[in-house]
């Protein structure tokens, strides 16, 4: 089983979408085993876009500075899901980064559309909804970055008998 990191951004929240979302996540299979809502200082997100997504060395300070605007504009809450392949299933469902782009279907074709084109002239964050981790890497770095070990919970549900291999399902 892989674990990942999704961010319900400020605007989802505001939004009022937020279990809209998740609930995507759940009816793919895709289990919850941690999550709580926040407000992040500016170090925090610090740490989360530049020293491990490196966002300032990939697209620079203005665009840090835009992102860290947009996060800090009211809470967002912050969820580990956990399943098969869990990274990529997650990056598929929720869509491209922008969301003019994003196909029908994904969560930011769904429910968002503006363009990076826009948010530059009115020099703002793109408005996205949601964070998901990039690969592997990111993912364990993001969660270790956001959760304590001891949030992060383990328990079965009735889906995983198709997922995982046990004793009464390997005959079937």
């Amino acid at each position: 089983m892989e674990r990942t990191l999704i961010l319900l951004k400020p605007d989802a929240m505001q939004r009022g979408i937020a279990g809209e979302i998740i609930s995507r996540f759940e009816r793919v299979g895709l289990k919850i085993v941690a999550t709580k809502m926040l407000a992040p200082d500016q170090d925090h997100y610090f740490k989360h876009y530049e020293t491990i997504g490196q966002m300032i060395s990939r697209r620079g300070q203005q665009a840090f500075d835009v992102t860290l605007e947009l996060m800090q504009a009211g809470p967002v809450l912050a969820v580990v899901l956990e399943g098969v392949e869990a990274i990529s299933q997650v990056r598929k469902m929720v869509g491209t980064t922008e969301p003019k782009s994003a196909l029908p279907g994904t969560i930011r074709g769904d429910y968002a559309h503006v363009s990076f084109a826009h948010a530059d002239t009115q020099g703002q964050g793109i408005a996205n909804l949601i964070h998901a981790s990039g690969d592997a890497s990111d993912a364990e770095q993001e969660i270790a970055h956001w959760f304590k070990d001891d949030e992060l919970l383990a328990y079965a549900v009735v889906h995983e008998k198709f997922t995982q291999p046990t004793a009464d399902n390997q005959d079937a």
